[in-house]
């Protein structure tokens, strides 16, 4: 069940496969074919039969090539789907064969000359042999989107990535997890293996070592998006990349993340990422300087504890190293007892003024507000030293998780009035869980939405 819970946490933010398992290719039965009994699917344009077989899941895919010669034609010349869960009655298999899916893939990868549009295998235990068999074919027929998630039992050790995986050049999307890392330092230093096309990257409960990541990004001259969820080690982040847009961290345990450099960088989204030695999300006291300062970034997201001292410290320091700033995200993390005395009035009144709070912020949301006075002192040092805010919204924790009622929490930010004449103020209720849903990497990387953490609706108090 342990298992469960942890791989469920995976699939959440794994990437959408490009076609439904759950449509199926069926035949008319019980006298409702038409009376001519006439083929004209099969008189089609041989683009539009490929059309149709793109869409179809793997093993339905493969049927048609029953149907007649020249379907079996157009399958082998349509780029090929495959998605491991529609190779098994149940999406996550737990039966008495526990290799019959890996052995479908197996047969599936090897009957099928590619290209390969998509390879999604995540709901199998794979062995090193057996993985590295599937990464040679899968370099050999240029895949493009894989998504590589091992399955194994709650003892297994982490098995380790065949270095094979990095010669694959074709790859446009790769998401990994549940793997150690290979030696990427020094098993690629000196070859030729890269990523040229690589545009999004996922990494999942992989086990890391300093400078593993940087290898890899420094490898993928065109990388926009990098998600990292759940790497099992404190590992410190040097990222260097010129064409990186988006970088989300959730649950992970980074001992440091240093942007060196990252001038196209705009969204840099942090939840629920942990400091191994103090519970931070990074290390408090960061002193801005002129390294630091990431002028690219337009949308910050971060979680914060009010009644944590490192966290509040942190927080000031991380505005100081996003001057550019537009829209400010901002959830408050229950925290049951403070780790330091502070008075944050007088804290945020020393704080002194921050360019971007002053010139730059024009969007801010507060998500699980809970009325606590260190919530209250933050947010009057917005409102009182923002000159360009347009529009902000605080989020009310639900009232089950909290002593206060929503007219309670809501009479608190109602206090001064003259907010509400410097910009649009909205309060929201909330009826989600404590600490809010888990954040989907699908939405921070959509660069259709410029901010993806605005509200969407305004739940009423009541």
């Amino acid at each position: 069940m342990e298992m469960d819970a942890f791989m469920s946490l995976i699939y959440a933010n794994l990437p959408e496969p490009p076609v439904s398992t759950a449509a199926r290719l069926t035949a008319l039965r019980g006298g409702a074919a038409p009376s001519d009994c006439v083929d004209r699917l099969s008189s089609l344009p041989d683009d539009l039969l490929r059309g149709i077989v793109s869409r179809l899941p793997a093993k339905d895919a493969a049927r048609t090539a029953t149907l007649a010669s020249r379907w079996r034609g157009v399958w082998l010349s349509t780029p090929l789907v495959l998605v491991d869960t529609d190779l098994s009655s149940v999406a996550v298999p737990a039966s008495s064969r526990p290799d019959a899916v890996a052995d479908a893939v197996s047969r599936a990868l090897a009957a099928h000359p590619g290209p390969f549009r998509c390879a999604h295998l995540v709901s199998t235990r794979m062995a090193a042999p057996q993985l590295k068999r599937w990464l040679r074919l899968l370099a050999a027929k240029g895949v493009q989107d894989l998504v590589l998630v091992n399955r194994p039992s709650l003892f297994d050790q982490m098995v380790p990535l065949p270095k094979t995986l990095f010669a694959i050049s074709t790859l446009t999307r790769l998401y990994i997890g549940v793997w150690k890392f290979p030696d990427v330092a020094a098993g690629l230093s000196g070859t030729g293996a890269s990523f040229p096309h690589l545009r999004e990257l996922g990494i999942c409960s992989v086990a890391m070592e300093d400078g593993d990541i940087e290898v890899v990004v420094a490898r993928s001259p065109v990388l926009v998006i990098l998600n990292i969820h759940g790497s099992m080690s404190g590992t410190r982040l040097r990222l260097v990349s010129h064409s990186l847009r988006c970088l989300q961290i959730y649950v992970a345990a980074m001992a440091s993340i240093d942007v060196v450099d990252a001038p196209r960088l705009e969204r840099f989204i942090m939840s629920e990422s942990l400091n191994p030695a103090v519970g931070s999300c990074t290390r408090a006291g960061i002193k801005p300087s002129a390294s630091m300062m990431l002028t690219s970034v337009k949308t910050l997201s971060l979680k914060v504890r009010f009644g944590v001292l490192d966290d509040v410290k942190m927080l000031a320091s991380f505005l100081r190293c996003f001057p550019n700033v537009e829209a400010l995200h901002i959830m408050s993390v229950k925290c049951d007892r403070s780790t330091g005395k502070l008075n944050l009035v007088r804290f945020w009144g020393k704080a002194g003024p921050i360019v971007s709070v002053m010139l730059r912020i024009k969007v801010m949301t507060f998500r699980e507000y809970r009325a606590e006075q260190d919530e209250l002192a933050f947010l009057q040092y917005i409102f009182q030293s923002t000159r360009v805010l347009k529009f902000t919204s605080v989020s009310l924790a639900n009232s089950i998780f909290t002593s206060l009622s929503v007219k309670e929490m809501s009479s608190t930010l109602d206090c001064d009035k003259k907010w509400v004449s410097k910009f649009s103020f909205l309060i929201c209720g909330s009826n989600g869980p404590e600490g809010g849903s888990p954040w989907p990497f699908q939405r921070g990387a959509d660069f259709s939405n410029d901010d993806p953490f605005a509200p969407v609706k305004l739940i009423t108090s009541g």
